[in-house]
């Protein structure tokens, strides 16, 4: 199969690639730029493990072709950490807050997590549990994965967290 050339910017960086047609992003991510972050949970969009950032959109990249990705813009699980390598708030929050045990969908959890609070910097508990629904995690039970969101958006609006984790 012929393969065609595609170029974009991943987490910051130009990157680009030769890619047959049917390659979806989440293989591109994974095995021709070996960043293994981003999870492959389902491959039918249910789950959500491999969501990443593109164009300013969650999207589950098992479900996208990397040629559709042509000249876009991506972020994923590695490119949320702050710029100096120290965590972001949202990791940060999922630490403090203890909201993730086998973080098997903790990278498309925080990638998700990340473009909420970048679309709703103050969200409610049911606004931030409606935002993570396309997001499955079978560990959690998802108290302390909205706790951690809770403690991320205080901490970036510079408010303090009246909850803690149980």
């Amino acid at each position: 199969m012929a393969k065609t050339h595609v170029t974009m910017k991943v987490n910051g960086a130009e990157v680009e690639g030769l890619v047959e047609p049917r390659t979806l992003l989440v293989h591109f991510i994974r095995e021709n730029l070996a960043m293994t972050g981003t999870h492959i949970g389902c491959e039918t969009t249910h789950c959500g493990a491999c969501t990443v950032d593109l164009d300013g959109m969650s999207v589950k990249s098992c479900t996208v072709f990397a040629v559709q990705a042509n000249g876009s813009d991506i972020i994923t699980i590695e490119g949320v950490a702050n710029a100096d390598g120290s965590l972001s708030a949202l990791q940060e929050g999922f630490r403090m807050m203890h909201g993730l045990q086998c973080g098997f969908c903790t990278p498309g959890m925080i990638v998700r997590a990340q473009r909420l609070l970048k679309e709703n910097p103050s969200p409610t508990e049911a606004e931030i549990r409606m935002g993570i629904s396309g997001n499955i995690c079978r560990c959690t039970g998802y108290q302390n994965i909205v706790k951690a969101i809770q403690y991320a958006a205080a901490k970036i609006n510079g408010v303090e967290l009246q909850e803690a984790a149980e």
